[in-house]
């Protein structure tokens, strides 16, 4: 297949706004497979914030980061990302340059679990407004599970509706695939 599959372009789109000694979210840590990608790509230097809500989610990531060698550089909270501006420090606001979210659920837990337009859209925001300029925020909207289409038409909504002097907004989608598969919502910050 030559077009890219969702997570492989969901990841080109970060590495090429992310580099050596950036700070970074992972907005849904889930199992920490985001958060030990961007580790790698800022290294040492850098920093990534990783929030969710679920313990089990903090453990596993927790666990992932230690087995590659990267929780140095990354700060764990078991928190909403809609706290994102109350946990990164001022003095790193405007220096952030790049974001995941991946919405739903926790691959492997309890379905009833989700994320929600309220608190993602104020994630968003947030990020958008502490983000560095050509800063991307990349959400996988996966949007298959019971409420899937409500956040999905939310964000939809809201990410049609920011001014074009603010960022640039890209979605990209299989149309011909069966069973809601997730597509991504990207936001650049302009300069």
């Amino acid at each position: 297949m030559i077009l890219e599959r969702i997570l492989p372009y969901a990841r080109k789109l970060l590495q090429s706004a992310v580099k050596e000694g950036d700070i970074t979210v992972d907005a849904t840590v889930g199992n920490g497979h985001d958060t030990v990608f961007l580790a790698k790509i800022v290294g040492e230097n850098g920093h990534v914030y990783g929030f969710d809500i679920q313990d089990e989610a903090i453990q596993k990531t927790t666990e992932r980061i230690a087995n590659e060698n990267v929780s140095k550089q990354v700060t764990l909270v078991q928190r909403s990302h809609a706290d994102i501006k109350d946990v990164i420090p001022v003095s790193l606001h405007g220096k952030l340059k790049g974001a995941i979210f991946n919405l739903g659920y926790l691959p492997g837990s309890d379905k009833q679990i989700v994320t929600v337009p309220a608190s993602t859209i104020s994630a968003i925001e947030q990020l958008i407004e502490i983000m560095a300029p050509e800063g991307i925020v990349v959400v996988v909207i996966y949007h298959g599970h019971e409420g899937g289409d409500i956040e999905k038409d939310a964000l939809m909504n809201f990410a049609q509706n920011i001014p074009q002097d603010l960022a640039h907004v890209l979605t990209y989608r299989f149309i011909n695939q069966a069973n809601n598969p997730p597509f991504i919502l990207a936001i650049e910050k302009r300069g």
